[in-house]
Formats: C-alpha cells, sequence, structure tokens
C-alpha cells in the first residue's frame, strides 16, 4: 500500500472522528443548555446544585475526550492535507473561528471550570441562586451559539460558500 494512500485512509479516519466528537461535544453541551439548565429553574437551589454537580462530573471528563479526539484529529487532517497555509489566508476566516471556539471551550474545560467555575458556581448558589443559574444558562447560551456558528461556518467554508 503506497504512503500517499496510507495518508488518505488516515485522513478520512480522522475526518470521521473529529466528526463523532463534535457530535458528542456540541450535543452535550446542547443537551446542558437547552434541557438541563432550564429544568434547574423548577428546583431549589440545593436540589439544582447537587444535581448539577453529579451531571458536571459525568459530562466534563466526556467532553474533555471529545475536546481532545477534536484537537488530535484536526491537527492530523491539517497535516496528512497540508493545510497550515489556509491560516494565512483570509479567506479561510472559518478555520480561524473553529480554532478560537475550540481554544475557548477547552480553556473552559481543562482550566476555568475546575479551578474557578466550579467554587463560584456554589458560592453564587448560597447566595443568589436564581442570579447564578441564569448567568450560567446565558453563559451556556453563549457557549453554544458560538459553538453552532462555527460548525456552520465550517461545513459552509469548506463546501465553497464563502
Amino acid at each position: 500500500m503506497s504512503d500517499a494512500l496510507l495518508l488518505a485512509e488516515g485522513e478520512a479516519v480522522a475526518r470521521a472522528i473529529h466528526v463523532l466528537a463534535v457530535v458528542v461535544w456540541i450535543g452535550s453541551v446542547w443537551l446542558v443548555t437547552m434541557v438541563l439548565l432550564p429544568a434547574m429553574r423548577q428546583k431549589p437551589p440545593e436540589q439544582w446544585t447537587r444535581e448539577f454537580d453529579a451531571i458536571e462530573h459525568r459530562f466534563a471528563p466526556q467532553a474533555r475526550v471529545a475536546v481532545l479526539l477534536v484537537l488530535l484529529s484536526g491537527l492530523y487532517m491539517l497535516y496528512a492535507d497540508n493545510l497550515w497555509d489556509r491560516f494565512e489566508q483570509g479567506a479561510f476566516w472559518w478555520m480561524h473561528l473553529m480554532v478560537g471556539v475550540w481554544l475557548l471551550f477547552a480553556a473552559l474545560l481543562f482550566v476555568i471550570e475546575p479551578l474557578v467555575f466550579r467554587h463560584v458556581v456554589h458560592r453564587g448558589a448560597a447566595s443568589s441562586p436564581r442570579r447564578t443559574l441564569a448567568l450560567m444558562l446565558w453563559l451556556h447560551r453563549v457557549m453554544l451559539g458560538l459553538a453552532l456558528a462555527a460548525i456552520f461556518a465550517v461545513v459552509a467554508g469548506s463546501r465553497g460558500l464563502f
């Protein structure tokens, strides 16, 4: 089997992993943002903080794995297709958006959430539970909106729409 064929097959596998990881990652963000957090409004603060912690405890490791798979598969596709120069071209602005959204989510998942956000949520839930929940929902909506915009832009851009 030729090196070119191996590289092409590897790129196809990387693309499939990339898409699956994005679906798991952003699908989970959709569920938390559109279903779980709004449902928490009906519950007393001590109950929603306990439930949110339990959900986040299961969700965060899965999201971290998905985000890492997106990174690794994306880097492989850049290498396999030799696409690095696209970052120098304004026509591929959507690739910059994709990387920026990834960096934002990675910073949140790997740094801000475990070191800062968890403590802020618990303190806020104790002193101002409704405001804290509203802020969490707003932040999730912003992140989801950015992610959906990036997905649209990347799919449309990779198919020549932009």
